[in-house]
């Protein structure tokens, strides 16, 4: 009689973003997304203040993914902008996604200084996917952005949006 082999169950871990890794970021979205990001873009996810919010996942220790987000404030309210958000074909539908968000969306409601009210993010009209997957997650469609993408089909944009509860202040 033969015992079932126990498999490990796979390790995801997420690491802040770093000079030392930065090429594994470029990496990683060149070939996960249709446009260049600008060295002001990896510039900016370098900077400490947004090292809970820029992060690159892996799955066994491979990297697979990466989540980069900005700091903006608008009307004196502090927002968290989704720039990015990707996983690599082969490794989609194990939650890491998912997971990625949860992390960032754990950050920010638990930042306090300075406090962030909100996040929001554009996704192209034509990725019906990525929308219901982020309202999944409690984001919601504000509007649409007219000829937000300049260089891909289609140009337009949802903004969703995610207000975070008030704590108590």
């Amino acid at each position: 009689m033969s015992t079932p082999t126990a498999r490990a169950s796979p390790r995801v871990s997420f690491a802040s973003i770093t000079p030392n890794n930065l090429g594994t970021v470029r990496k990683l979205n060149s070939v996960l997304f249709p446009i260049k990001y600008s060295d002001k873009f990896y510039q900016g996810i370098l900077q400490p203040e947004v090292e809970d919010f820029c992060k690159l996942v892996y799955y066994n220790d491979i990297p697979v993914g990466t989540i980069c987000c900005r700091l903006e404030n608008k009307d004196d309210q502090n927002h968290l902008y989704l720039m990015t958000m990707g996983v690599l074909a082969p490794y989609r539908s194990r939650g890491l996604g998912s997971q990625s968000l949860e992390l960032v969306l754990k950050a920010a409601e638990a930042r306090s200084k300075p406090k962030i009210n909100g996040i929001y993010l554009h996704v192209q009209v034509s990725n019906v996917g990525a929308k219901a997957f982020y309202e999944h997650h409690g984001f919601q469609e504000v509007k649409i952005h007219k000829d937000y993408y300049k260089k891909i089909e289609p140009h337009d944009a949802w903004v969703l949006e995610k207000v975070f509860e008030k704590n108590g202040s």
